[in-house]
């Protein structure tokens, strides 16, 4: 692109304007320092006076010698500032941004102090006087000053400005401090001497004042961002100490000054002070989170609710104090080895934890030196006085004294014994299978008698059932026999009713009538009777059953012969024993379809005849047989 010529009309006088204003103002001595400029005046020599060179070991003029001049100059116009006498440098402000601050090293000044670090802060309006720093005993190197954020006027001759962070702690941290300069930490200390009115560490010349010592400090510094000089102080962030729910810190200070001991005279296992001495402090701390310095101090946590341990190779609690005790070995009277498992319940009181971290130092310690030995060492000497079956069977008794004799001894030590508790035994195996084979066979016993008590009780229920069963049947029985005797009598009078206007008709006819009914009367009430023992001897016997229903029979056949009897006897009344017999040879032979003339016939001839003898023993055998063919259907009959 072509620049118009007009531009160049303007421009070129412009810059020709401009060089000719400095020469002709720097020829007559004038400069002007623009407003965000600081001039850093160099003076090349001195015609006349007595400072015309620096003293040796200086490099910034203060009396007007040669050199760089620790005055410079701040925005304005200034005269006499020959260019062939003075250099002017104009130096940009000194900008230190937020979050930031500017360490300070000190070109030229007095010497430090044998032993010092840092130079010592000097009034000199924030290092912008320069001359005033020089003045007044400022010292060079590395110092305690610092400047924060904002503009400053900084001579660049004199001072090297170093742009820092500041120091950030975060929350639920806390700042260790230690220091690079100071008074030696006092014999058989740690760390230094509680300096108070430093602010935090901020101001370090009020620290070093104070008489503060170099090294380890007792105080730390809370969540925040501070002012440190890195030069003067370390920073180690570390945690808050957190003391849980259901604990209490022990603080062991390693620091501060020896305190009265505030155990008693009885106690004279530890040291036990106030707050800030040094040792083991008397009030623990509660649940919380503290900014303790874990370099001076040691919080040890005291469980003060129960605590559980367990003698048990696979349980371990969560507080892992129990990590290394293992399952227990024992030895019989008999011999036999076992394995026993234990778990010990204790407490600790907020108010013993003291005497328990000054008598044992930590609570590994007290579960390692007490606790492990105390109970294995029980129930080692326990195990010796029974064989293994007395021990198990005996093993809540042996609970009871167990859980006596362990607390009793950990009195001696401020902790009190909740509960002792036996785990599982394990026996050798060899001893367990007979322990369960005894144990199986007194269980089988066991089964069997409920078992037979049950089938007794089974049969009992069967036999009331069978009982009530039956008496049913024998009530109804009973309503039977009642009903077959009224039947029966009802069928006697009808019977004898009958039997009467037989005997009117005939007097033949009506008694046998009257027999027949009277037979059939007790016939049915025989059977009633039968029936009704039959029904009682399906509770007693079948065999009575047989008895009775024989019985009948026999009364049956019996009433039948007695009736037929004296039918005949009536028959014979009536008709004459000659005509009746010939009457029922007849009604044989009919019956019998007995031929009486035969095929053959034998005709008898005179007695004088010889075949008279003949006919007659013929006919005598007629007679003879036709007398057997009839009394045999009245055997049947």
């Amino acid at each position: 692109m072509e620049i118009n010529s007009s531009v160049w009309f303007i421009v070129v006088p412009l810059i020709i304007l401009l060089i000719f204003y400095r020469l002709v103002f720097r020829l007559f001595g004038v400069v002007i320092i623009p407003e965000n400029k600081i001039g850093l005046v160099t003076k090349k020599f001195v015609l006349f006076g007595a400072n015309k060179s620096l003293p040796d070991g200086r490099i910034i003029a203060t009396n007007g010698e040669a050199g760089y001049q620790a005055k410079g100059l701040a925005p304005g116009v200034y005269f006499w500032m020959w260019f062939w006498q003075y250099e002017i440098k104009m130096q940009d402000f000194m900008i230190i941004p937020e979050g930031k601050i500017g360490l300070i090293v000190a070109k030229d000044g007095s010497e430090l102090e044998t032993g010092r670090v840092l130079a010592r802060k000097v009034e000199c309006d924030s290092f912008q006087d320069a001359e005033k720093f020089l003045s007044t005993g400022g010292r060079k190197g590395r110092q305690t000053a610092y400047i924060t954020t904002g503009t400053y006027r900084i001579n660049t001759f004199l001072f090297d400005v170093i742009i820092s962070d500041m120091t950030h702690i975060n929350e639920n941290k806390v700042g260790i401090i230690t220091t690079m300069d100071g008074m030696p930490i006092d014999e058989g200390q740690i760390a230094g001497r509680q300096i108070e009115g430093h602010n935090n560490f901020q101001d370090t010349d009020a620290f070093l004042s104070n008489g503060g010592n170099k090294g380890l400090q007792p105080q730390v510094v809370l969540a925040g961002s501070y002012n440190l000089n890195p030069w003067f102080v370390q920073v180690e962030e570390i945690s808050m100490t957190e003391i849980p729910i259901g604990h209490v810190g022990v603080v062991i200070s390693y620091v501060g000054s020896d305190g009265e001991d505030l155990s008693g005279i009885e106690f004279r296992h530890g040291n036990i002070v106030s707050k800030g001495k040094k040792g083991v402090w008397a009030e623990p701390f509660g649940p919380g989170k503290y900014p303790i310095n874990t370099y001076i101090q040691r919080t040890e946590l005291v469980p003060t609710t129960n605590l559980v341990l367990n003698w048990a190779t696979a349980r371990t609690e969560s507080h892992l104090l129990d990590k290394n005790l293992s399952t227990i070995t024992v030895r019989s009277k008999d011999g036999f080895p076992f394995n026993l498992d234990v778990s010990q319940i204790i407490h600790i009181p907020s108010t013993e934890a003291p005497k328990v971290i000054a008598r044992f130092g930590t609570m590994l310690n007290l579960v390692t030196q007490v606790l492990e030995p105390t109970i294995g060492n029980y129930f080692r000497n326990s195990a010796q006085d029974a064989d293994v079956i007395a021990f198990l069977v005996s093993r809540k008794e042996r609970q009871d004294a167990a859980k006596l004799h362990i607390s009793r001894v950990l009195e001696q030590y401020n902790v009190y014994a909740v509960d002792t508790l036996i785990g599982d035994i394990i026996p050798p195996e060899s001893l367990m299978k007979t322990l369960t084979d005894r144990k199986l066979a007194q269980e089988q016993k066991v089964t069997f008698e409920t078992q037979r008590e049950a089938q007794e009780t089974r049969q009992k229920l069967e036999k009331e059932t069978a009982i009530a069963e039956m008496q049913k049947e024998i009530v109804k029985a009973d309503q039977g026999v009642q009903i077959a005797k009224r039947i029966a009598d009802a069928a006697v009078e009808k019977a004898s009713g009958e039997a009467q206007g037989v005997k009117i008709s005939s007097n033949a006819e009506a008694e046998r009538t009257k027999v027949i009914a009277g037979a059939d009367a007790e016939r049915t009430k025989l059977t009633a009777n039968a029936e009704a023992e039959k029904i009682r001897a399906l509770a007693n016997a079948e065999a009575e059953k047989i008895s009775v229903t024989g019985n009948a029979e026999a009364e049956k056949i019996l009433a039948i012969g007695k009736s037929s009897a004296e039918s005949y006897r009536l028959q014979v009344d009536a008709m004459g024993g000659d005509n009746f017999t010939r009457l029922k040879v007849t009604e044989a032979i009919g019956t019998s379809k007995i031929k009486i003339i035969p095929d053959v016939l034998i005709t008898g001839g005179s007695s004088d005849s010889p075949n008279g003898p003949i006919s007659g023993l013929l006919g005598l055998k007629l007679m003879e047989d036709l007398s057997k063919r009839v009394s045999e259907p009245q055997k049947e009959e």
